[in-house]
């Protein structure tokens, strides 16, 4: 245990400090549990979640094939031209986009297909596109906590505490709106009077006829197609009892065909370090679950409580918003699903509810406080440096901790005024 997390605490660290490639310190961290023997690799390897290695893999390959049809730099024009090129205008636009979109979708599928457009609107209109891409990894996490398909925590609590999408509509979606409206303030004071562009850029943009970007229409017909209905399978996976990635992997699969795609020259284009970063971070995870870390300092947590709701919802969402900028959420909420329905079997499961609440907000909000916090913020994260614009682990914190902290704040005072 002590091993183990000394491990974890070291690669944190590595990763925090940039020294060393973090895909590098993840790999590893894990090797070492591995070599220690801490866990076995049958076991590691069970931690590593596939759904959502699978899911990254097919919809990165889907955006490579969507991306060659020109109509990411025909959205981004066309959204600059509806805003006469105000840059904070269409920061805001794309920040709310994206959180529609995360509820909607899942967050990592969101910020797969708008990160591009920002980083060529950006480069069109000659600003840093960093702003935008901050937006949208919080766009992401705060969209993604508002239904039970945006984000895989909600996913996991839904189906423990038996909760139906409408019931996270109903009890999150209004906090959600708050967040929000006052991020999109909190933006104008960080970025509003920084985002200048110049009268040529603005011109020049207003006169790009965007329907020539459009370069393989065909192409772009057939990925509509493929998009739409794998975007109808998201919204309806739980229903037909299939995981997201079955769907992304079916799409990607088929559009590679009808398309007529070399598969090589488009797997070259994924994201290869995000992907081995997520399954070292898995297993490293998987071992401090496995050793019973995460499962005594939750139930410590639990203890320390005794059992009063009120304050149990008050540590829960702390506790679970400041762990879960720390570690991957889904391991940590899997943990402390089974204490919260210990809970219900002693107090009734309709007295435990803002448990589950205080939970889904601490564990998805938690995710932007640090940049490998949630998966959204690593892809964000890497795709920013492919374009030349570094997004570092420490120049992430100044925005990530304070805006975390806020909207933690906020949904502290919304659970009390809501439930008790």
């Amino acid at each position: 245990m002590y091993i183990a997390g000394t491990i974890f605490i070291l690669s944190y660290v590595f990763i925090a400090s940039e020294k060393i490639n973090k895909t590098i310190v993840a790999l590893l961290g894990a090797s070492l549990m591995l070599l220690f023997h801490i866990i076995s690799q049958d076991k590691a390897f069970e931690h590593v979640d596939m759904n959502v290695i699978s899911l990254l893999i097919s919809m990165m390959v889907l955006v490579k094939i969507v991306e060659q049809t020109g109509v990411f730099e025909f959205i981004a024009i066309k959204i600059a031209k509806l805003v006469k090129g105000d840059p904070f205008k269409i920061m805001v636009f794309l920040f709310l986009l994206t959180a529609f979109f995360s509820a909607m979708l899942d967050n990592i599928t969101t910020v797969l297909l708008i990160a591009p457009v920002s980083i060529l609107l950006a480069g069109e209109l000659k600003i840093s596109p960093i702003p935008f891409l901050l937006s949208q990894i919080f766009a992401s996490n705060i969209g993604g906590t508002s239904t039970l398909i945006g984000d895989p925590p909600n996913i996991m609590i839904g189906s423990a505490a038996g909760l139906s999408f409408m019931d996270f509509v109903f009890n999150l979606v209004p906090l959600i709106i708050i967040l929000l409206i006052f991020l999109s303030l909190t933006f104008y004071f960080l970025f509003g009077k920084k985002m200048k562009v110049s009268n040529e850029n603005r011109a020049r943009i207003m006169a790009f006829d965007e329907k020539k970007l459009i370069k393989n229409p065909v192409l772009l017909h057939k990925s509509l197609i493929v998009m739409t209905f794998v975007i109808i399978g998201f919204g309806i996976h739980g229903f037909v009892d299939l995981e997201a990635a079955t769907i992304a992997m079916t799409g990607a699969s088929i559009l590679i065909i009808v398309g007529k795609i070399d598969p090589d020259t488009v797997f070259k284009e994924v994201e290869w370090g995000s992907i081995f970063f997520f399954t070292g971070l898995f297993i490293m995870v998987g071992t401090l679950v496995e050793t019973g870390i995460i499962g005594i300092i939750s139930k410590k947590m639990l203890d320390f409580t005794h059992g009063d709701v009120k304050f149990t919802a008050k540590i829960l969402l702390w506790f679970s918003g400041g762990f879960s900028a720390i570690v991957d959420n889904i391991p940590f909420v899997a943990t402390m699903i089974p204490l919260i329905q210990d809970m219900g079997t002693h107090l009734g499961t309709h007295a435990i509810k803002p448990l589950w609440w205080a939970l889904s907000l601490g564990a998805c909000l938690g995710g932007n406080g640090t940049l490998i916090g949630a998966s959204a913020n690593v892809i964000i994260a890497n795709m920013a440096a492919k374009s030349g614009n570094k997004i570092s682990f420490l120049d992430f914190l100044k925005y990530g901790v304070p805006i975390t902290l806020m909207t933690l704040l906020i949904s502290y005072f919304y659970i009390l005024i809501r439930y008790f």
